[in-house]
């Protein structure tokens, strides 16, 4: 898909149609996780720093990412992927490879390009977002021939043209040589994927070791025999946070900790896994990360023993200094469960500790406890009847909302106790700008509508 957050972006919010759209974190350490083509004319880029982005293109619109949306997009673009194939294996929410043999749809070049051309139309009607498709007789061939096409272009590679069409391509085309690399080569003279082959494959094993140059050097050549696998199963599970300002005090630490081992067991459940190491990242005040797991006897999925376990790793780390950057993550993945007989979790000790207070106590009233929802009995504790102070609700650029009066719509902006919204919604033309408190009790936050098709 082509430039897949920003597309969508553009395609649900029809005053940013053709409009450079940048989605990241928008805090000051946020980084841009896609731009818009119209943005890209600017020198914006995945993985910047959101403040570059910002000077470059100071008149684009920066939007949080809303990724139950592109979820979604991304479920209705692999349902058209698996009725060509069984042999599906997606890479991300916007990319796959298709073994299209295997679905009995194409057997040569003519074949392959009308199923490729006959799916790009049909992403393009159901989504309205446009797609690039490479065709090829390799994954790498495949995914280069992709990249060459966009955007919203097609590219099909015939087989014994491979070389002639690498070799004047920059080495930077080839899957897996990043910026360390690429430099590298470029100190040995080495720029282009012709000249990457000439070299040979012992002179790239001396530069940059043997596993790294020997498929350097297979890549040069055009050659990859890995099949499509239908189904990848995921190794591990994590969040993480990277916070504007250092965190220095200790508890306010342990506290994002214990919040993102629960965000990382929701997840977690949420793909059907438990796991048995737990790890904890920590990138300090000087981008020094440190990792450090603790691997337990059985898998657990158990929000109080992952947060038990992350909180026994940070009693290892030294804080002093300041944290940029918290993780937690869950690895050695299973479909099941194994219950610990000998860690019982804090959790369940405490309550085995309030059920031993309460036998001592025979004889005294319990306290009543309020049920959810908010009241209790009403021989209860008193509520203070002082009036408390609402936290300000925030409103971040690009969310969802809906209006009791003017409907759906979407954040521009906020600050100042006013949040600017724009009431459109997609398949709808540009829609008016207004204002309101941001305590306005007609206002609330909304769940992402579902894109229409065709918007071109």
């Amino acid at each position: 898909m082509d430039a897949f957050y920003a597309s969508v972006e553009q395609a649900s919010k029809p005053s940013l149609r053709g409009k450079a759209v940048i989605v990241g974190g928008l805090g000051p350490r946020g980084v841009v996780a896609t731009a818009s083509y119209e943005a890209r004319r600017f020198g914006v880029h995945s993985a910047m720093p959101m403040g570059q982005a910002r000077r470059l293109c100071p008149n684009g619109a920066y939007l949080i990412p809303r990724f139950t949306l592109y979820r979604q997009v991304s479920d209705i673009v692999m349902a058209m992927l698996r009725e060509l194939s069984p042999l599906v294996e997606p890479l991300s929410l916007d990319e796959a490879f298709v073994d299209l043999e295997a679905g009995g749809v194409a057997f040569d070049s003519d074949s392959a390009r009308a199923t490729g051309e006959r799916l790009r139309a049909d992403i393009r009607a159901a989504t309205g977002l446009s797609g690039s498709v490479g065709l090829a007789g390799s994954k790498m061939l495949a995914k280069v021939a992709s990249e060459e096409a966009k955007p919203a272009g097609l590219l099909l590679i015939e087989p014994g043209t491979e070389r002639e069409l690498l070799a004047p391509m920059s080495v930077r085309t080839l899957p897996g040589v990043g910026p360390a690399t690429g430099e590298h080569l470029r100190r040995a003279g080495i720029t282009t994927v012709g000249e990457l082959a000439e070299a040979g494959e012992d002179e790239l094993v001396r530069m940059v070791g043997r596993a790294h140059g020997a498929g350097l050097y297979r890549m040069a050549l055009g050659l990859d025999d890995r099949p499509v696998v239908a189904e990848r199963d995921a190794k591990s599970v994590s969040v993480e946070d990277t916070f504007d300002v250092d965190l220095h005090d200790r508890v306010r630490i342990r506290g994002e900790v214990q919040r993102l081992a629960d965000r990382c067991v929701r997840r977690l459940r949420g793909s059907g896994h438990s796991g048995r190491t737990i790890v904890l990242k920590v990138r300090r005040y000087d981008f020094s990360t440190l990792t450090r797991s603790e691997t337990l006897r059985g898998p657990t999925d158990d929000p109080a023993v992952v947060r038990e376990a992350a909180a026994r790793l940070l009693e290892a780390v030294d804080t002093t200094g300041g944290v940029r950057l918290l993780g937690v993550g869950v690895t050695g993945l299973a479909d099941y469960t194994q219950e610990d007989l000998f860690a019982q979790s804090s959790a369940a000790e405490a309550e085995a500790e309030a059920a031993e207070h309460e036998d001592d106590g025979a004889g005294g009233a319990a306290e009543p406890e309020a049920t959810v929802g908010g009241a209790g009995p009403s021989e209860g504790p008193e509520r203070s009847a002082e009036p408390q102070e609402a936290p300000e609700r925030r409103w971040t650029a690009g969310s969802d909302v809906r209006h009791v009066l003017y409907g759906p719509g979407w954040v521009q902006g906020s600050g100042v106790g006013r949040v600017t919204v724009r009431f459109e919604q997609p398949g709808s033309e540009p829609g008016r700008v207004r204002t309101f408190r941001v305590d306005d009790p007609d206002l609330a936050p909304s769940d992402p509508l579902p894109l229409v098709g065709d918007l071109s």
